[in-house]
């Protein structure tokens, strides 16, 4: 009973710090816009452009997660090493899908 009257202040407080991350940024980003606008420059100038490369990141580091625990349940079958392969290799494996798209994205620039 207490542990579930617990988990429900958790996940409240939870929701609250959410929205009010949420409600600053929006906040912030409205007075820097305003104070762009004051100076004469036109914020759509800097605003981020369609970047495509924030979802080759999120993709490939997301393939490497699961490469890395693919390889953790093979390396776990043959030696036996626990909890300890799964976080090695998520983050070995993760690691090098971030590094996989650095050098996509240095590619991409050169051309």
């Amino acid at each position: 009973m207490e542990e579930s009257i617990l988990g429900i202040i958790w996940l409240m407080l939870l929701t609250v710090s959410i929205a009010a991350v949420i409600v600053f940024i929006r906040k912030y980003s409205n007075i820097e816009r305003m104070a762009m606008i004051e100076k004469g420059i036109n914020p759509k100038d800097h605003m981020p452009r369609n970047d495509t490369s924030i979802p080759l990141r999120l993709s490939l580091m997301l393939i490497g997660f699961g490469l890395g625990l693919f390889a953790a349940y093979f390396l776990d079958q043959a030696t036996r090493m626990d909890e300890v392969a799964y976080f090695s290799m998520l983050f070995l494996f993760g690691g090098a899908g971030l590094g996989l798209s650095y050098l996509i994205e240095e590619k991409k620039t050169k051309q």
